[in-house]
């Protein structure tokens, strides 16, 4: 493969030698693609087309789910997200999501109207709202729509040692975070920079 400047990017491009697929992967400025071996940049390569693919693939899915469930795709990334803890608060669901509590407040709306969640006063603290998931209707109505990945899920798992599974288990772990930081990152910067 070889290196080539991307104009005005600041990126390095690895792009395929002949007989390769025909798409190329931009690597920012200091990772030093030109340093690695043909193996290693072929690796690199489907290493980052893979995480892109996967990405893709999940937001087609989440969208097709919530298409047969009922609900919008923010609507359901919002009760799977609640679907973690089974409880939070409006505010912590904003953060979480990064709508602000007005969006919040008809993603529960809606999600309350349709039997997912239900509102709570808080004991301690009666200004606020805590959201409830209501699990069993949420196993009832979105369980067999995601029963079959997570079933295909399970038996890849079984493929794997304990030591592999555990690797991949890091693996998530840190993407979750490089996704994490990135997204904070997102969420601060103007939401259209100004452009020279």
């Amino acid at each position: 493969m070889s290196e080539d400047r991307a104009e005005d990017t600041g990126q390095h491009a690895v792009r395929p030698q002949a007989g390769e697929s025909g798409w190329q992967v931009p690597w920012p400025e200091g990772a030093r693609p030109g340093s690695w071996s043909p193996e290693r940049a072929r690796l690199a390569m489907a290493y980052v087309a893979a995480i892109r693919k996967t990405g893709s693939l999940m937001h087609l899915m989440s969208q097709a789910a919530a298409d047969r469930i009922g609900i919008n795709a923010t609507d359901l990334n919002c009760l799977n997200i609640l679907s973690f803890s089974g409880q939070l608060t409006a505010g912590e669901l904003a953060r979480a999501t990064g709508l602000t509590t007005a969006s919040i407040t008809g993603v529960v709306d809606r999600l309350e109207q349709a039997g997912f969640v239900h509102r709570e006063r808080d004991p301690a603290d009666r200004r606020r709202v805590v959201i409830h998931l209501d699990a069993k209707h949420a196993l009832s109505t979105v369980a067999p729509v995601f029963g079959p990945m997570m079933g295909a899920w399970q038996r890849m798992a079984d493929q794997y040692s304990d030591e592999q599974l555990q690797l991949i288990v890091e693996f998530y772990g840190q993407m979750e975070v490089v996704i994490r930081d990135h997204l904070a990152r997102l969420r601060e910067a103007p939401e259209h920079p100004a452009r020279e």
